[in-house]
This record gives structure tokens, sequence and C-alpha cells, in this order.
């Protein structure tokens, strides 16, 4: 029997997951480490928090499994993507790693812009210049750091760091890469001219892999160190999306899947780089070679409802039972509209459509007939027509969607799954299995190996559907309706969320 490692290097822990070659799991360990921050919007981590993470969870899965280390014959890495790993020449981190969160990066997105034009950013990264991103980090240190910039020798993103100590190898692959805002998305390679107008020497950056590819094998150190064997190779992996999309089959034109984490995503497969000239949702190379994703993002989807229990819902506790469970069931007692109480999930500002930082969170039309459960339907509504907003912009770049899988935690509420259906007037499934990116890595490491054919065929073999949500005909009507209201309340409000920033 043959076995595959995946590996999903995330912001709040490390998980790791054993599979066989039929993709069922053998053995699974997690590892938490703390996220920092120094001052008031920055968000760091330290990378050897993630190397320590990923050693321990690989010495828990082999212990637990006692799979002889020879059959582990591939390993895939997944992670949170954009983090900024800086190593000198001796291959030691100089700094903590500035992680997708943090938001000092305003004045290098506006020197980017700047240096490189709006409109041609877009057609190269096809995205426009977003403080999460990479290239705006390096700049930062550049600029506010530049004794820990002259220093740099690699530059790599948290998987990718995670790769190097096991390997040796200093590589990276698409799909990771599209979000540094550094690569040339229609042609899935480095961008000369980027690199070139922002003074960043393509010396420091990683080699560029297709996401199956092998990129190296494991090294006499980190198999010392692990127990793993030398003989295990480790293919290029997928950056968290991308790796979620192999994990729930989303390799085919015509396929999406939506996100409920602690933000949102709306993400879907196309065969051809489709790029939005508004720059409203991200565009990047996917983990099927040759093929790119769209996805569009919502910031505080989970995070909505996670306020609502910390703040609102604190008395839906129940011996032996999840209080999102709870909060569910009353929800679902609800009529569809929450008796016309429509929520605004801007807890965090906004990304897709609006890329607007100052817009807030509202409840609008809130009577004295409303309850509790009112207010977390409400939100539950509100996150789905953000969601649709995402959905919009995607089937106005001619995206067309037949099968919607839902995943995340909110993936798991079969009222939030039948309120997605109903808007996105499509069926929403979910999957058997919920190993997400860490499947999708192992999956990714089988096809380099060998052991699958392809990403496709063996999605297409190994994933399989568990529940399916059809809309309802009256709901989807209504959300219609709601949802033009929903979108209407923004741009009235547009210049008021600018005023209270400035208040």
């Amino acid at each position: 029997m043959n076995y595959l490692l995946g590996l999903d290097i995330g912001t709040s822990a490390t998980k790791t997951v054993l599979f066989n070659e039929h993709m069922q799991v053998e053995a699974t360990a997690s590892e938490n480490y703390p996220l920092y921050q120094p001052q008031n919007g920055w968000a760091e981590q330290n990378p050897i928090d993630w190397y320590n993470a990923s050693l321990h969870t690989i010495q828990a899965v082999l212990a637990k499994s006692k799979v002889a280390p020879d059959a582990i014959k591939g390993i895939g890495l997944s992670g949170q993507m954009h983090g900024l790993v800086m190593l000198d020449s001796n291959n030691a981190v100089i700094r903590p790693s500035i992680i997708w969160c943090d938001q000092r990066t305003a004045d290098e997105c506006k020197e980017i812009t700047k240096e490189i034009g709006a409109k041609r950013l877009i057609e190269i990264t096809a995205n426009p210049a977003l403080t999460g991103f990479t290239a705006s980090k390096i700049l930062w240190v550049r600029n506010h750091e530049p004794q820990n910039y002259a220093k740099c020798a690699h530059i790599l993103l948290p998987k990718d760091y995670i790769r190097f100590c096991m390997t040796g190898e200093y590589a990276t692959e698409v799909s990771d890469a599209s979000g540094m805002q550094l690569l040339d998305i229609p042609k899935r390679c480095w961008s000369d001219e980027i690199l070139e107008k922002l003074a960043i020497d393509k010396k420091l950056l990683a080699k560029v892999y297709e996401s199956p590819d092998i990129t190296g094998y494991i090294s006499e150190k980190f198999a010392k160190a692990s127990g793993l064997s030398t003989k295990t190779a480790v293919v290029g992996g997928a950056g968290d999306n991308a790796a979620a999309a192999i994990g729930t089959g989303i390799v085919k034109e015509g396929r999406a899947f939506t996100t409920i984490g602690t933000s949102g995503v709306v993400f879907a497969h196309t065969d051809k780089p489709l790029i939005d000239p508004k720059g409203r949702v991200h565009t990047f190379c996917c983990a099927v070679p040759g093929c790119w994703h769209v996805m569009g993002v919502t910031l505080a989807a989970g995070l909505s409802l996670k306020w609502c229990r910390d703040n609102i819902a604190t008395d839906f506790k129940e011996k032996d039972k999840d209080p999102y469970v709870l909060m569910n069931e009353a929800a679902a007692k609800v009529p569809c509209g929450s008796d016309k109480l429509i929520y605004l999930p801007y807890l965090m500002g906004e990304r897709t459509p609006h890329l607007d930082p100052e817009c807030r969170g509202v409840f609008f039309g809130l009577s004295a007939i409303h309850t509790k459960a009112n207010m977390i339907r409400a939100i539950m509504e509100g996150v789905a027509y953000s969601l649709s907003d995402c959905y919009d912009v995607l089937k106005e770049m001619g995206i067309t969607v037949n099968e919607m899988m839902a995943c995340g935690g909110g993936g798991k509420s079969p009222l939030w799954r039948q309120i997605l259906s109903d808007m996105f007037a499509c069926k929403v499934k979910t999957l058997t299995a919920e190993e997400g990116p860490a499947l999708g890595v192992a999956i990714l490491a089988g096809v380099g190996t060998g052991i699958f054919k392809d990403v496709v065929s063996a999605c297409d073999e190994l994933i399989k559907v568990g529940s399916v949500c059809t809309p309802i005909q009256a709901e989807q009507m209504y959300y219609k309706k709601g949802h033009t209201l929903y979108k209407k309340l923004y741009t009235q409000l547009k210049d008021c969320y600018h005023d209270l920033a400035n208040l």
C-alpha cells in the first residue's frame, strides 16, 4: 500500500493528515501557534513556529499509524497565502513573517500602483495593489527596515519555507505565487516588468513550479528529525483556497465552491485566465496545470456569526450541544427574509465587490417584533447576500456555475446551505470528506508521484458528494428582491461610512 501526506500550514494551526492511496485517513494531528500584533493593524508570526508544528505533527501521524516511512511516496503542502518570509545568506529567518491579514502597507500599495499603473498592474497580476499581498510587504521592509532588506538573500511564502526546511530547495508553485503580486498570471511565471519597475531582484525569488510537480525530496537532516524517508517526494502543493478546490473536486469548468469560514469565498474554476478589469475579484493560477480560478472574498462571514454568538446570543447554551447548532435551530424557525430584517456584514470593511475598508456592519429594518433568532437568520442571509455579490461578478465575467460545493464551518449548517442554494439559484452540495486543503495537496502528491494519472481524473474518482440542497422557488424569488435592496443600502450608505470614519 502506498501512502501520501498532506500538510496545511494555516494561520492558527498546522494540520497534517496521512492518507492511504484510496485517500482514506490513516492518522491526523494538529498543533496551534500564536499570532503577534506589535501594533494596531499589524499581524506577524514566527516561521519557526510553523516548522515546529509541521515537524511535531508529522512525527505524531507516523507514530499513530506505524506506516513504514518508505511507503509514504509523496507530500503535498498547503497553507496561508501572501506571508513574507525573508532568509539571509545563511538561511536564517531575518524577521517575523508579515502575514496575509496585516494592514500596514497602504502607502506601499500606492507606490506599486504609481510605479506600474493601475490598469497595467491588473493586466499582469490580475489584481489591484492590496495590503494583503506580498509585494507591498517587501516594499514596506525596504522602506522601513533597510538593514533587514539588505540582509535578504531569499524570499519565500509560508508553506514554501516549510518546503525549504524539508528539502533544502527554494521553490514555490503557481497558485501561491499568484498572491504575491509579482507573477504574470496569464503566463504563469515571474513578471520581469513588475520586478524591474519595483526594483526587486529576481534572484531573491524561488523557482516556480506547477502544483503537482516534484520540487525536491526529503533531506537527510529532515528525515533524521521527522522519521520520514529521503525517498519521499515533495510536490509543489497549493495555496489554501487552491488546495481546497482540489479537495472538493473543483477542477473543471462549471464547478465552484463557497467557503464560510472567518471570511467567505466564492471560488470558480476556469480553463482560461479571465480577469476583471475593475479588480473586484482575484484571478489566480489554480492547482490544475494550465488552468486558473477566480474568487471573490467577503471579509466577515463566519466572523459575523461568531460576533453574534459572543455578544448577542450569549444565552444559547445547552449541555453537550454546540451553541452554533442551537443558533441554527432558532434561526430555522424564522421565515425567509427574517421578517424584513437585513444585515450588512461589513464588520471588517469589505473586499468584493467594493474594496472599501471604511464600510461597517448594519442591521436595517430592526423593529420591536424582532428577536435574537431574527438577528441570527438576518446575519446568515446578509453573509449570503455578500457572497451573492461575489457570485454576480463571476457571472458578469462569463463564468457559468452548474455545481456549487459548500465548505468551511458555515457549510455544515443545513439552513445556511439552503439560503445559499436559494440565492445562487443552483444546487449546493457537501462532501463526505472534510479534510479540505490537506486532502487536496495529498492528491497533488499522488499525481506527482505517479499514483494517480492526473488531477482531474483523480478528483473524479476520489471526491464523493454528501448532501444536496435544491432551490425553493418562493424563497428564491424573495431573495432576488431582497438582494436588490441589500445592494442599494451600500450605495446609499457609502458616503456615510466615510463620514463615520472621519467623525
